[in-house]
């Protein structure tokens, strides 16, 4: 059993900040990404920010210069800085990992259980 557990969701002004973590216990065989989504009310869940082996990173273009995606690999955790909030990033944020806790078992994709994040106008 994979757990992820998130943490630093809340209630924002619209222009403030929060900080999204995510982390697990388990120990991986290998994470190749790690990466942030949401999900608004009504809406399709979408791709926020990834970060793959090596450190390369990508954003979705509505976040892009606002949100910062890190990991710490020693500690398996991944965390979301989000800066200049506006109403529109309001939705549920999980947290993926996606990677083998074992070599002979296939790639996996993980989810956090979601943190809402609401920023008010």
């Amino acid at each position: 059993q994979v757990q992820l557990v998130e943490s630093g969701g809340g209630l924002v002004q619209a222009g403030g900040s929060l900080r999204l973590s995510c982390a697990t216990s388990r120990n991986f065989w290998s994470i190749n990404a790690m990466g942030w989504y949401r999900q608004a009310p009504g809406k399709e869940r979408e791709l926020v920010a990834i970060i793959i082996t090596g450190g390369s990173t990508n954003y979705a273009a509505s976040v892009l210069g606002r949100f910062t995606i890190s990991r710490d690999n020693a500690r398996n955790t991944v965390n979301l800085q989000m800066n200049s909030l506006k109403p529109e990033d309001t939705a549920v944020y999980y947290c993926n990992f996606r990677g083998k806790v074992a070599a002979y078992i296939r790639e996996t994709d993980y989810w956090g259980q979601g943190t809402q994040v609401t920023v008010s106008s």
